[in-house]
């Protein structure tokens, strides 16, 4: 075992027995170099990476290849979602050098850090262009050994260049206006694959945040346009391969541009985002098929992913088994029969498009449900058959166990929205205990900062949060409150955000990805985009804005406006990578408008036919609020006379925020003793109402 045996990361355990002599990420390692006078190799990955795995059979578990490694550098193993900041620098890097970037990423540098060289994958002998390792290796050592003068050159020509880059935003002047917000949708309306659904071509991503984006928009403007794009790109993905048509949640992306075969890892963030995005597609529709993929898909999450013991919900799930991508999810006519029987195998291989000679590999299809069976109860019989033979006979993909804030924080904001809206209380308890199990293990109160990551409830301490993880966290806690009206939920985000303003941004507004007292990397990342997951400055502003919109703050309010102004170069050139952005620019085009809902009630969800008296009308007014489309609508309720969860919480010992109440609920008396609804802008009111349809009204 070498030094990767300490790390709580499930990635670099996976090569804590490599023959490679790795070192964890640390000032250790780069003081090694300094002291042999050799470059350091840092490897980045993460667990459900399967060209990571792939590189590790080949090269890492290779003797020879090993030897070659200890002998001529200090080699570094880095999980990137441990440590996002030092991905990100390494990865402006590789993409300066190279024009592309991914992971595994394979990263050469000079003993102060300074990269020189840099790739990705690196197959063990020479093909497709690219080099063998061990050429690689030998390369590199030659030119530190030959030519080291123009190579440390290079580094700190290349750190400069990245280190401006990352302060300039070309073009960012000011917040998207509706015009600019207008260009966007017509700049997506261009990209748009009106046969498949999605945006470009192969690989195809889910664009979750584009879609929140473009639900807004038609709620605001009424862009039929809009709305289109989200449902022939939610169904498509629904009905294609990377939806797990057995047992739901979404793998990472399609291969192909028409969602038949997906890069078959599975992640918290993409399903946390893609969960909220169908439960807003079926409050503006009604559309039966995004109700399913909720419901299976939040099923998913808490079967799959949910920690038991600490809470909360695990990264993600391996694409291999037993070495072999896609192992779990594949069948063919013959498997399908050894379960169901020639009769139902052959239905279920027309339901199902299990092809002769596949749509995978090796004769393997991946399910797919292209339109829905006529008999109904047939196929939920099957289905199920299927369901339970895999999971039987089949070895489960690999589990990321560690817990990321900030995917947990996303995940709090979809299963309260989705238990609220679609009357599933134990989501919304999911969704507490996420929170809960956040403020307890990643929140040190003391020092008032987040820890990113943690494993079996024990915090990570030294992966420090990064912005993202402070957005995103503050995100689920508004939205949580929204739904539980438990105030400790507001204070909490409001303890977060301080952080924000005060350790993320800089004098002129820019926000870093990482804290003014972080490690010093190379350079200190800022990057207004969005990728896989919601950018730090643009998660930022979103949260920035509800809190500012609860709260009246000035304060807030101005940063997230700072933040949106990076969006504003993005918004035509190009939305798909500014998507929660623009979500953020549509709710601040919008208002965004505020509700506050005052009257006594228990803090339940309300479930139909489960209402009487006042609380019967509390309630109502609070579904009608929550299924209201406004942009960034942001709500806010007494709180509970009493609930189960804060007795829950108080018997467990955990330490509660005081209770402390947005400024949106002050003087906002009841109605005859009736509970009321406030609709607000900018804290100017209408006309307070007791009546669901004029609260409707208003908020439409």
């Amino acid at each position: 075992m070498n030094r990767l045996a300490s790390a709580t990361s499930p990635y670099l355990l996976q090569h804590a027995d490599n023959p490679v002599d790795w070192w964890q990420w640390g000032e250790e390692a780069f003081e090694e170099a300094r002291r042999r006078d050799v470059p350091v190799l840092i490897s980045i990955g993460y667990a459900a990476c399967h060209w990571c795995h792939v590189m590790a059979h080949e090269s890492f578990e290779d003797e020879a290849t090993a030897a070659l490694m200890n002998e001529k550098y200090v080699c570094v193993k880095v999980d990137r979602e441990e440590r996002p900041d030092v991905d990100a620098v390494y990865m402006a890097a590789t993409q300066a050098m190279t024009g592309g970037g991914g992971w595994p990423m394979t990263v050469f540098a000079t003993p102060d850090g300074k990269p020189f060289q840099a790739g990705t994958y690196y197959p063990p002998v020479a093909r497709h262009g690219l080099p063998a390792f061990q050429q690689l290796l030998v390369a590199v050592d030659r030119a530190w050994g030959d030519i080291r003068d123009d190579v440390l050159r290079a580094g700190d020509g290349l750190v400069a260049e990245l280190a401006h880059h990352a302060r300039v935003v070309a073009g960012a002047e000011g917040v998207p206006d509706a015009a600019a917000l207008g260009a966007a949708v017509g700049a997506l309306r261009r990209e748009f694959d009106g046969e498949r659904g999605g945006f470009g071509g192969a690989p195809k991503f889910p664009p979750s945040m584009t879609l929140e984006q473009l639900l807004r928009h038609h709620a605001r403007t009424g862009d039929a346009d809009a709305l289109v794009m989200v449902r022939e790109t939610c169904e498509a993905m629904a009905r294609g391969g990377m939806y797990d048509q057995l047992g739901g949640g979404f793998a990472r992306y399609s291969v192909d541009d028409a969602w038949v075969v997906p890069h078959f890892e599975k992640m918290l963030y993409d399903n946390a985002l893609l969960l909220r995005d169908y439960v807003h597609l079926w409050r503006a529709t009604g559309d039966t098929l995004a109700l399913r993929v909720v419901n299976e898909t939040a099923d998913w999450m808490l079967r799959e992913l949910w920690l038991d013991g600490a809470g909360g919900f695990a990264s993600s799930l391996d694409a291999d088994t037993d070495g072999v991508e896609g192992k779990f999810y594949a069948w063919d006519a013959d498997q399908l029969e050894a379960v169901l029987g020639e009769e139902d195998a052959a239905w279920a291989a027309t339901v199902f498009t299990v092809t002769a000679e596949g749509t995978f590999e090796h004769g393997l299809s991946v399910l797919q449900l292209l339109q829905d069976p006529d008999d109904a109860e047939r196929f939920a019989r099957v289905r199920g058959r299927l369901f339970d033979a895999r999971r039987d006979e089949r070895t489960a993909p690999g589990r990321d166990d560690k817990a990321v804030a900030a995917w947990n924080g996303l995940a709090v904001a979809a299963l309260a929205e989705a238990g609220a809206l679609t009357g599933r209380p134990e989501l919304v308890t999911a969704a507490r205990q996420t929170a809960e199990m956040l403020e307890r293990v990643h929140w040190d109160d003391k020092a008032k900062r987040l820890t990113r990551t943690s494993r079996d409830g024990v915090a990570g301490a030294q992966n420090p949060g990064v912005l993202e993880d402070y957005a995103d966290v503050a995100e689920g806690l508004l939205a949580l409150y929204a739904v539980t009206g438990e105030p400790r939920w507001f204070a909490f985000a409001g303890k977060v955000l301080d952080v924000v303003l005060d350790h993320f941004r800089d004098e002129s507004g820019l926000f870093y990805d990482t804290a003014d007292d972080a490690e010093t990397l190379i350079f200190r990342p800022a990057d207004p985009t969005d990728n896989a997951t919601p950018g730090g400055t643009s998660a930022a502003a979103g949260a920035l804005l509800t809190y500012a919109a609860l709260t009246g703050s000035g304060r807030h309010r101005e940063a997230a406006e700072q933040a949106l102004r990076f969006t504003g170069a993005l918004a035509e050139k190009a939305p798909r990578f500014a998507g929660w952005g623009l979500a953020a620019a549509e709710a601040l085009a919008d208002g965004p408008r505020e509700v506050a809902i005052v009257g006594e009630w228990s803090g339940e969800v309300a479930m139909e036919g489960d209402m009487d008296g006042d609380e019967d009308a509390f309630r109502a007014l609070h579904q009608a609020a929550l299924r209201s489309t406004a942009p960034g609508l942001v709500i806010a309720v007494t709180p509970p006379a009493e609930t189960a969860a804060a007795e829950t919480a108080e018997a467990a010992g955990i330490r509660t925020a005081p209770a402390t109440l947005p400024e949106l609920l002050h003087d906002r008396p009841t109605i005859a003793g009736e509970p009321a609804a406030y609709v607000c802008r900018g804290f100017v009111c209408q006309t307070p109402t007791t009546d669901i349809s004029e609260l409707t009204a208003q908020l439409r």
